[in-house]
């Protein structure tokens, strides 16, 4: 286990591999432990970081610092601590959320973001995500019995009381939309929007809707993925990863192409 100290507080985190940057931000199911496959599959050539959010995992809970600025000034700080700059952000939920709003403060630090199963409005959060949030025993029965990753689960368990909550409040007063648009008309970075088509917490209906509206924004969805891509279609997903971390300025070129369906089927 390695980790900080970062404003009075511990910040968990892990990193594998060898080359340029690239960090990991978890939703609000869990903690950095989802992102090991991935990690670990591009480590041979870069150098990834995953850490645990304020609230989440093993990172400090003693204060509630759980909306998307408090967690944009962790990545910041995060970043300056490890000298990680311009390094690419792939954010899940609540991180997609963070690594966006970072993107628009932060524009020079920055210049690609993979945004998976990101919440474009409050209205697109599931209620039982709240309802798990605030401890509701019912929720998590149900929750459980649909999220069967060990990773997921374990982790989950560990949240702060809170930090589901509030920063889902945070997150459906910003303007997710709008911050895409100031994105995509400035050309500040790359944003890859990936989403499972069969997503039950976080509405990718939004989402669909970016596709063809700049040349650096663009939506690919996968199919038989649900809320946690990264485990359901974990071969796609780590592909679609590493394409997107070699792309250098045309995300036009990035598709789930004939082969990734035949060999993942």
């Amino acid at each position: 286990m390695s980790a900080i100290v970062i404003d009075g507080g511990l910040v968990h985190y892990e990193a594998f591999g060898r080359g340029a940057p690239v960090l990991f931000l978890h939703g609000w199911l869990g903690s950095w432990r989802y992102w090991m496959r991935t990690m670990e599959e591009v480590a041979d050539r870069y150098r990834t970081y995953a850490l645990d959010l304020w609230g989440f995992g093993d990172s400090d809970k003693s204060k509630p610092r759980y909306s998307v600025q408090d967690y944009v000034a962790l990545v910041d700080s995060f970043a300056n601590n490890m000298g990680i700059h311009n390094a690419p952000i792939i954010g899940h939920a609540l991180g997609a959320c963070v690594a966006i709003e970072y993107a628009v403060q932060y524009p020079d630090r920055m210049d690609k973001i993979m945004a998976v199963s990101l919440p474009m409005n409050g209205d697109t959060i599931s209620r039982r995500l709240i309802d798990f949030g605030n401890n509701s025993m019912l929720a998590k029965m149900m929750w459980w019995r649909q999220i069967t990753y060990q990773e997921v689960q374990k982790e989950a368990e560990k949240t702060g009381e809170g930090a589901i909550s509030l920063s889902v409040e945070s997150v459906a007063q910003i303007d997710t939309a709008g911050r895409i648009q100031a994105i995509g008309r400035a050309e500040i970075a790359m944003l890859l929007a990936v989403y499972g088509e069969r997503d039950d917490l976080v509405d990718p209906g939004p989402t669909r809707t970016l596709n063809g509206s700049w040349p650096n924004v663009r939506p690919i969805g996968l199919s038989n993925s649900k809320h946690f891509p990264m485990l359901d279609e974990a071969a796609k997903f780590n592909r679609l990863v590493k394409d997107f971390l070699e792309i250098e300025d045309d995300l036009s070129a990035i598709e789930l192409k004939d082969e990734w369906r035949r060999r993942t089927r």
